[in-house]
């Protein structure tokens, strides 16, 4: 059945859309990838000369057991907000006579081996290898190394249940990032020495390979909350369970005088309003506009006229750069309904082209205080304004008819990649670094308001020609119209 299993998923993997149009993209994962493993692996080669080198009066073994915990506190981290949970299509497969288990078991299995259980080995098995050249011996080395496995496999299902419980929650990354925070404050101030205590374990197990038994027992444990979690959630009709709450309503008759985007602006509206993902977008504001905080007050970045430009269009822009990135991807649960409507696609794109101007013209507005710290950084924050309206609101409209990935509306809003495709880390260079450069270019030899008013010509112009670039976008978008009805019928 497990062979099955595999057959099932090789052959999704490589049917998908997803990988057909994503070559590039899953090329360049690959070499990242490859960087990593060499990575560690210079790492695991290097580590034990230069512990003995910089600390020739320590056991280097011993001296690495006593920072395990910050490793395996960094590496819970890393997993939490980069590995995906382990997922499957089974929907299919429970009216078929299949034991639930054998589906479960698999599915945490496929886990077990992910990269990041792989890509610590590069550097495990490396130092392994040192510990028996440098006369430790065999069996040391061994238990170490095998030592790390279990702890990282630990970590690995101790970060499934985290991960699972989080998405439930609206602030997802809060959990762990309250655990992490709390385990090392009470390392770093003495409360309860976890890595000493860690240190010693370890120190134990090479000493005395019986003990061995306690962590695998943990890893027993943690296998076992994570499959009864599962097992309870393994039902056809788990998802079809009534959910009662409370229900909110607004008639958003304001939306009226936009005339006929008004019904999907009031879509809009309501989908980012009452749904996890979408809503970060609104939330992140907050983020976006304290981002000149990080810049203005530090004397370093005073005179760097030019960086300016680039906080402009993050502080006005981050509503576009977050939530256009996206476009139509948001709409990809029912986007094959609403493509059969009788409706102009103009008017859709439009309802988003004035969601995306009315949020920078808020966030300039917002931000004026920043002329506390000088006045040229309010006109940059103008000129910012205006490219964003005129100039990247139509490249992030236009970037929207390559996307292809589906979006769950119900999943965790941080750190959640789920819809990123080659589209979202492309368009990124765009909307963010081009405009710095067309600035600086007048900015150099002209001076700074020759830069400024370049770019408010360049927002003008966009805006003067709207219909004209919205009319080529539609077209592109039409053009684009069944192949993402057919990606988002696909699961990423």
């Amino acid at each position: 059945m497990i062979k099955q299993f595999i057959n099932f998923e090789w052959k999704q993997f490589f049917r998908s859309s997803y990988w057909q149009k994503s070559i590039g993209l899953n090329i360049l994962m690959a070499f990242l990838a490859l960087y990593f493993m060499l990575t560690f692996l210079a790492l695991g080669i290097s580590l034990f000369p230069i512990l003995d080198d910089q600390f020739p009066d320590s056991d280097p073994l011993i001296l690495l057991n006593g920072f395990l915990f910050y490793w395996f506190l960094a590496d819970l981290l890393m997993r939490f907000f980069l590995q995906k949970l382990p997922v499957m299509n089974i929907k299919p497969l429970l009216v078929l006579p299949i034991k639930r288990r054998s589906i479960l078991h698999y599915v945490l299995g496929k886990s077990a081996v992910s990269f990041f259980n792989f890509l610590p080995l590069f550097a495990v098995i490396p130092f392994g290898i040192m510990l028996m050249l440098e006369e430790y011996g065999t069996t040391t080395a061994t238990v170490w190394m095998l030592t790390m496995v279990i702890f990282t496999l630990i970590i690995n299902f101790l970060n499934i249940i985290i991960e699972s419980r989080s998405a439930e929650t609206e602030l997802s990354f809060l959990p762990i990032v309250l655990i992490a925070s709390g385990l090392f404050a009470l390392n770093y101030f003495d409360v309860v020495s976890f890595s000493t205590l860690l240190a010693n374990g370890i120190n134990s197990i090479d000493a005395n390979p019986i003990f061995i038994l306690i962590p695998l027992a943990i890893l027993g444990v943690v296998y076992y909350l994570n499959y009864a979690f599962l097992m309870k959630k393994l039902y056809v009709d788990g998802s079809l369970k009534a959910k009662t709450q409370t229900a909110s309503t607004s008639d958003m008759t304001w939306t009226r005088r936009f005339g006929t985007i008004a019904p999907f602006l009031q879509l809009d509206l309501k989908l980012l309003w009452r749904n996890k993902r979408p809503r970060s977008s609104v939330f992140i504001l907050i983020i976006g506009l304290a981002y000149g905080l990080f810049f203005y007050p530090n004397p370093v970045y005073q005179g760097l006229e030019w960086l300016y430009v680039f906080v402009g269009i993050f502080v006005t822009g981050i509503f576009i750069i977050n939530f256009g990135q996206f476009i139509p991807a948001w709409d990809s649960g029912y986007y094959k309904l609403l493509m059969s409507q009788n409706i102009k696609y103009k008017e859709y794109l439009n309802s988003k082209y004035s969601l995306m101007v009315m949020s920078s013209i808020i966030m300039f507005v917002l931000s004026i205080p920043y002329v506390y710290f000088g006045w040229k950084i309010l006109l940059v924050h103008f000129a910012a304004m205006v490219y964003n309206v005129g100039v990247n609101t139509y490249i992030i409209l236009l970037a929207g008819s390559f996307n292809r990935k589906k979006i769950d509306l119900t999943q965790r809003a941080a750190f959640n990649y789920q819809g990123t495709g080659a589209v979202q880390w492309l368009v990124g260079f765009p909307l963010l670094f081009v405009p710095v450069g067309l600035f600086f270019a007048p900015y150099k030899f002209i001076g700074f308001e020759a830069g400024v008013a370049f770019l408010i010509i360049l927002g003008a112009i966009g805006i003067v020609f709207h219909q004209k670039i919205m009319r080529f976008i539609v077209t592109k978008y039409l053009n684009s119209k069944y192949k993402m009805i057919s990606a988002f019928e696909q699961d990423n």
